[in-house]
C-alpha cells in the first residue's frame, strides 16, 4: 500500500491581500506601521514547511520573549529552534550585530557620559545574555566622551584574571582620563560577590595612583544591571 503523499502548506504571505503583507505595509506606510512579527518576517524572507514567515516570527518572539530576546540570542540558542536553518540563523545574527555596531557608533566619540543610563542600552544588548563572563572597560576623555570600549578578559572574572596595569597602559595609550568597568553575571544574579567588590577596590586603587578617574563599575545580567557607585559600594 502506497503511503499518502505529504502536502505542503502553499498558503503563504503572497496569498494575503496586499494591504496585510508586512513588506507592502513597510514600503507604502513606513516601518513604524509594521508589527514586530512583520518586521521579523521581512528579515527572515520566508517561512518553513507548514508555517509562513509571520507565523514563524510570532513563535520566535514568544519563545525568546520579544525582540530584545531575539537580539540577545546566540547561535546555539537559535539552532534549538526546529526548522530554523543556517541561512535564517545567519540573517538573525547579522541583524543583531548591525544593531550592536550601530549603538556602539552612536555613543563612541559623540555622547558625554553622565551616568549608567547613557551606556546601558548598548551594554545590555551586547552583554546581558552572554554565556560566559566578560570584563569590559569603557575609556573616556576629560569631557566624559567615550574614546573606546574594549573587552579585557573573558572567562571567570576574579582578582587574578583582570590586570590593572594592562588597563592603565591602555588608558595612557588612548590619553584617557576616566574609566568605567563593566562585567556580566551569566547566572542572572546581580548581587556583587566578595570577589567583585575586592576586584573593584583593587582597580580603583590602581587607577587613582596614576591620576586616572574610575567613574563606576556596572554589573549586568538578563535581569538588569546595578551600579556599584549607586549602591554605595564604590570607594569615594
Amino acid at each position: 500500500m502506497k503511503k499518502p503523499k505529504r502536502t505542503k502548506n502553499l498558503k503563504g504571505i503572497k496569498s494575503w491581500p496586499k494591504s496585510e503583507r508586512p513588506r507592502e505595509i513597510l514600503i507604502e506606510k513606513g516601518p513604524e506601521f509594521v508589527s514586530d512579527a512583520g518586521l521579523l518576517a521581512i528579515l527572515l524572507r520566508s517561512g518553513i514547511e507548514g508555517k509562513d514567515a509571520v507565523t514563524l516570527s510570532r513563535e520566535l518572539l514568544d519563545h525568546f520573549g520579544g525582540l530584545s530576546g531575539i537580539l540577545n540570542a546566540n547561535k546555539k540558542d537559535l539552532k534549538k529552534i526546529k526548522g530554523l536553518g543556517t541561512a535564517k540563523i545567519a540573517q538573525l545574527l547579522a541583524a543583531t550585530e548591525i544593531a550592536k555596531r550601530q549603538l556602539k557608533e552612536q555613543i563612541i566619540g559623540r555622547t558625554a557620559i553622565n551616568g549608567p543610563e547613557d551606556v546601558i542600552e548598548y551594554i545590555s544588548l551586547s552583554m546581558a545574555n552572554l554565556q560566559e563572563e566578560v570584563f569590559r572597560v569603557i575609556y573616556l576623555n576629560r569631557a566624559n566622551i567615550i574614546l573606546a570600549i574594549e573587552d579585557v578578559f573573558k572567562g571567570t572574572v576574579d582578582q587574578s584574571a583582570v590586570y590593572p596595569r594592562e588597563i592603565i597602559k591602555r588608558a595612557l595609550e588612548l590619553n584617557a582620563s576616566g574609566v568605567i568597568f563593566v562585567h556580566n553575571h551569566p547566572s542572572g544574579d546581580l548581587k556583587p560577590s566578595r570577589h567583585d567588590i575586592s576586584l573593584n577596590q583593587k582597580l580603583v586603587k590602581a587607577c587613582l595612583s596614576v591620576d586616572l578617574t574610575p567613574l563606576d563599575h556596572l554589573i549586568i545580567s538578563p535581569a538588569g544591571y546595578i551600579s556599584l557607585k549607586e549602591k554605595g559600594l564604590f570607594p569615594p
